[in-house]
């Protein structure tokens, strides 16, 4: 249902609405209307899983909570809203979901989800009213996630299930990451929760890594598949590469978004093309699509999450229940999901309602401060759980490990642009200049605090710096928004509309295709010096297009490490390469292809062992058998060891004889790895 537009949502995109009229306030707190809602909130689930059509029940679920918030006159903003609040909704509701007996079964999930919204509206007196106002730059925001997606997608157009592999196994990391999701999967819940049964999909120690994204992700694929039944592990594989790749776009689509709901009212017109051009010029050329071919999925939600939640606090033009809403649904995604980046988000909202202390009334300061240590308990829980467990927090900080650094052109040029824009005297005057200024001086802090104690800690920063790093790098590409409204423009007087908005039309052209040029390298079909390769074309999501990040998964192009493998029961350590790191590779595929995830607590002893597609010297032969006995040592019972060298296999099997727990040597001749060993993890 759509109600009429008030006048204060024609005034200006992201205003607050009027107040409800009388009549429909009573209506929505009628109990009627509440039982109505209700009984829909189970006979649409009930209605759309059978027919497999789960997956609609996300967008009803994203229109449902926009229909009852007033944020906004803008239906974007307003779906965008919604979308934050039903992530840290479903966070949240997960705790639950992990422990009552049905698990991810998408009927009841989404049943309770949909209830929990009927509930809020009816309590609140909210009918169900979205806003039918767009703008025209709508088109640029929606247009950035699909050039991504274009590029994301391509180089896995006409390849078959196993040929994707390649671009799912690009490093060691989103093999974990698969394994959580999993996880969560089989055990309906948070792994956390379910530690001991988890044990079977994951590797140790890892029940207490932020699952967040995961969780979100396994929600997600019960609506798609329309059942809590994972179906082939091989088909998941594919289905958890899909995600993760529309996660990368959806980031960019966020980060061109919050610059823009930053700016504000005032950004109007060849403005708004200009910010909006300049962030997607700058996303699309960026580093950052290594994050996916390292692996990094929870970082790059994390920094979804960021953007959308910087935004809403930065400028939060909204009532007070949603601002509230909005910055503890944020705070909770952002924690789930990455709980480094809570760091900066909770300096974040801190900060911002401080500034923005005087929209909240005295009376209800009780009620506020009760909110809010209910939602900073949810928040840190996952936190609070890793710290109570055996992680080293302190020592897990200062890890190494391959990176994908942060832009310091933009970190730091970036972030020096947003206190410039904060601190101007037209921004500085009014709320969001100061919330802007708070919280980029907050996340500096922060920042900085933290590459500091790794200097005094180990001398240099390392791998945990460049993650929190990359939250400067969005709050710098949103910040940007902020400038826009400075390029204050005079328009001649008298000047007839149309011929206004033609040249505004043309204003706005020429702006995106300068900021194309300028910062993403686009060339608009001249050559470059020497014929040489455009900048355009060097860029790591342009580089991902074309299929430079493949990773080999197998002895066989477009095969996988299980083909041949059926009929063996046991944890399998396979090795068809003289490459350790090749051999621990094609173990885990095979340990995850098969369930059995949470063998490779003892399996990843293969990391060490360098010997099986051909024969190696003694004393090198020697040392990788003793890792191969140690595995079997940990398992504590039968294994299978699976060799491309019919030789290697003889020889193993006559100084395996008798050893004990029982190891069976399988020899596949020709299945020997043969590509580089750069093929195997492209994102190392």
């Amino acid at each position: 249902m759509v109600a009429a537009r008030t006048s204060s949502e024609e005034a200006a995109p992201g205003s607050t609405p009027g107040p409800e009229r009388p009549a429909v306030a009573r209506t929505a707190r009628s109990l009627p209307f509440l039982a109505g809602a209700l009984l829909a909130s189970w006979l649409v689930p009930a209605a759309l899983i059978p027919t497999g059509l789960g997956i609609v029940l996300l967008p009803l679920l994203v229109l449902a909570v926009a229909s009852v918030i007033r944020v906004g006159g803008v239906l974007l903003d307003r779906l965008v809203a919604a979308a934050l609040i039903v992530a840290g909704g479903v966070l949240v509701t997960g705790l639950l979901f992990s422990l009552w007996p049905w698990g991810l079964d998408p009927v009841p999930t989404s049943g309770a989800l949909f209830s929990i919204v009927a509930l809020t509206g009816w309590l609140g007196r909210r009918a169900p009213r979205l806003p039918l106002r767009f703008r025209p730059s709508d088109l640029m925001v929606l247009g950035t996630g699909y050039v991504m997606w274009h590029y994301l997608h391509k180089p896995l157009v006409g390849k078959g299930p196993g040929w994707r592999l390649e671009f799912l196994t690009t490093s060691e990391d989103r093999l974990n990451h698969f394994s959580y999701f999993v996880g969560i999967e089989h055990v309906g819940g948070y792994n956390f929760l379910h530690q001991e049964a988890a044990k079977a999909y994951m590797m140790s120690g890892e029940g207490v890594y932020p699952q967040g994204s995961h969780f979100l992700l396994a929600w997600v694929d019960s609506l798609v598949r329309s059942s809590a039944d994972l179906g082939s592990t091989l088909d998941t594989m594919n289905r958890y590469l899909l995600y993760v790749l529309a996660a990368y776009a959806l980031l960019g689509v966020a980060l061109v978004w919050a610059a823009r709901w930053i700016g504000g009212p005032r950004l109007r017109g060849w403005r708004t093309a200009a910010v909006c051009g300049t962030v997607a010029a700058l996303v699309f050329s960026s580093n950052y699509t290594d994050l996916v071919t390292h692996g990094f999925d929870s970082t790059v939600i994390g920094l979804l999450m960021v953007a959308v939640l910087t935004a809403f606090l930065v400028r939060p033009a909204l009532r007070t229940p949603e601002f509230l809403l909005l910055a503890g649904s944020g705070l909770i995604a952002v924690t789930y999901v990455y709980n480094l980046f809570g760091a900066v988000a909770g300096v974040a909202v801190v900060a911002t309602l401080v500034v923005h202390r005087r929209r909240f009334r005295l009376s209800r300061w009780p009620l506020y401060a009760l909110l809010a240590v209910v939602a900073l308990g949810l928040a840190a829980l996952p936190s609070v759980v890793s710290v109570l467990s055996d992680l080293d927090v302190a020592g897990t900080s200062n890890l190494g490990g391959p990176s994908v650094g942060a832009d310091r052109t933009i970190l730091v040029g970036g972030l020096l642009l947003a206190l410039l824009a904060a601190a101007a005297p037209t921004n500085r005057r009014t709320g969001t200049g100061r919330a802007h200024l708070a919280l980029v001086l907050g996340a500096g802090l922060v920042i900085c605090g933290f590459a500091w104690w790794q200097m005094h800690t180990i001398g240099h920063v390392s791998y945990y710096f460049e993650k929190l790093a990359g939250t400067g790098v969005v709050i710098a590409l949103v910040s940007i928004g902020a400038v826009g409204p400075l390029l204050r423009t005079t328009s001649p007087a008298r000047v007839p509309v149309l011929r206004r908005r033609i040249g505004d039309g043309v204003l706005s052209v020429v702006a995106v295709a300068t900021a194309l040029s300028l910062f993403a390298g686009v060339q608009w079909g001249m050559e470059s010096f020497k014929a040489g390769p455009t900048a355009w074309s060097q860029n790591s999501l342009t580089a991902w297009s074309r299929g430079d990040s493949w990773s080999d998964i197998g002895p066989r192009d477009g095969a996988t490490v299980m083909a041949d493998l059926d009929g063996i029961s046991e944890p399998m350590m396979v090795l068809y390469s003289n490459d350790d790191y090749k051999n621990l590779k094609s173990t885990w595929v095979t340990a995850l292809l098969r369930g059995r995830g949470g063998d490779m607590r003892a399996l990843y002893e293969a990391h060490w062992v360098n010997i099986g597609a051909e024969p190696r010297k003694e004393a090198e032969h020697q040392a990788a058998l003793a890792h191969v006995k140690k595995a079997a040592e940990k398992l504590g019972g039968p294994m299978t060891v699976v060799v491309a060298d019919p030789a290697t296999g003889d020889l193993l099997r006559k100084e395996l004889t008798g050893f004990q727990p029982r190891i069976t040597v399988v020899a596949k001749p020709g299945n020997n790895w043969i590509h580089p060993w750069n093929r195997s993890f492209p994102g190392d």
